[in-house]
């Protein structure tokens, strides 16, 4: 069988490990391009295909081309339906998309807000917007943990692209905001996290992961003489 297409991706990109895993999930054959960052995605043969310069990239054969993981991871889900990452019926698939929009907009992006606070990538450091960015991550967290209280997984009896766009998401989280006194408060989703990381189907795409012991803050540099 010929591949259905290539990406190009990076391994500490949150996106690449979610392609990465809907690929060795679905078995799939889909080419990894060589990839160096700041070197390839400038070069002007991938910006005439990708003029954002942005991974994760794809393309097909046809030359049909798609950038941002969830869309690629989408895509290829698509392609492989036995595989039921997207669902068995339209609410399940329906609630998939709820599940993935929840992960990316209610706990994602305050990740990375936080991230990009703490380390000054963002303008001053201010001691309210951290914790208000905290306190919104801090309160989809707390429903996430009471639903996986009772929820192997967050639609219908198995894995589907929703569970694979959550463990990367609290893969990121365990490297940033949660520090093992937070991880200690989520027991429920740190054991779907452990759970989900050790499927076999995955083929080891999402092993790689620093737990911090203290979640990340902002560290006062001393004035310069």
């Amino acid at each position: 069988m010929a591949p259905v297409g290539t990406y190009y991706g990076d391994n500490r990109q949150r996106q690449t490990k979610v392609i990465a895993a809907v690929v060795a999930f679905t078995g799939l054959e889909v080419e990894r391009a060589p990839f160096e960052f700041g070197v390839t995605n400038k070069s002007p043969e991938f910006l005439t295909k990708f003029p954002m310069g942005k991974i994760p990239a794809f393309e097909d054969e046809s030359g049909y081309t798609l950038v941002e993981g969830t869309s690629i991871a989408h895509y290829l889900a698509s392609i492989a339906p036995q595989s039921g990452l997207l669902g068995s019926n339209v609410k399940e698939a329906a609630q998939i998309d709820q599940w993935i929009h929840f992960t990316e907009s209610e706990i994602l992006t305050y990740v990375d807000r936080v991230y990009g606070l703490v380390l000054g990538m963002t303008g001053d450091y201010n001691k309210g917007a951290h914790d208000y960015l905290i306190n919104n991550q801090n309160r989809a967290l707390d429903a996430l943990e009471k639903y996986l209280s009772t929820h192997s997984y967050l639609v219908g009896d198995s894995i589907t692209l929703a569970d694979i766009i959550l463990t990367a998401t609290i893969g990121r989280a365990v490297a940033v905001t949660l520090g093992a006194a937070e991880r200690a408060i989520y027991p429920n989703i740190i054991a779907y996290f452990d759970r989900l990381t050790a499927e076999p189907q995955f083929k080891g795409t999402f092993t790689k992961y620093e737990r911090i012991e203290v979640a990340k803050a902002f560290e006062e540099k001393p004035a310069s003489t």
